[in-house]
């Protein structure tokens, strides 16, 4: 399993923490709900200094102050026009949990 205090994989769920705004609340994501997801570089202008929410409508990232010291985020696709990104402390880690869950991650 993988914890960061954020990013949650448990035995039946993604839980993402501090998701919705104003409230800070979790998201629970079933794994048979990913689709896909995506792991892209954190730049400058590619949400390394978004905190919270969206800055284009489709990409939804949860409230974490120390995103702008990491380098790698994931996009989730579960199948809606809105698609949250994580950025976890272990990235490594999160994807082999989610490699045992049947989750492939793809790049780019």
């Amino acid at each position: 399993m993988y914890n960061d205090g954020l990013v949650t994989c448990t035995a039946r769920e993604l839980v993402i923490r501090r998701y919705y705004f104003p409230l800070a609340s979790a998201k629970r994501i079933p794994y048979e709900r990913i689709r896909g997801l995506r792991q892209v570089p954190l730049s400058r202008l590619g949400g390394r200094w978004r905190i919270w929410g969206s800055g284009d409508f489709v990409h939804y990232f949860n409230l974490d102050p120390g995103r702008v010291d990491k380098s790698v985020a994931f996009v989730l696709d579960l199948g809606a026009r809105v698609k949250p990104v994580i950025t976890p402390d272990e990235p490594d880690r999160l994807v082999a949990a989610l490699a045992e869950h049947r989750i492939e991650v793809t790049r780019g």
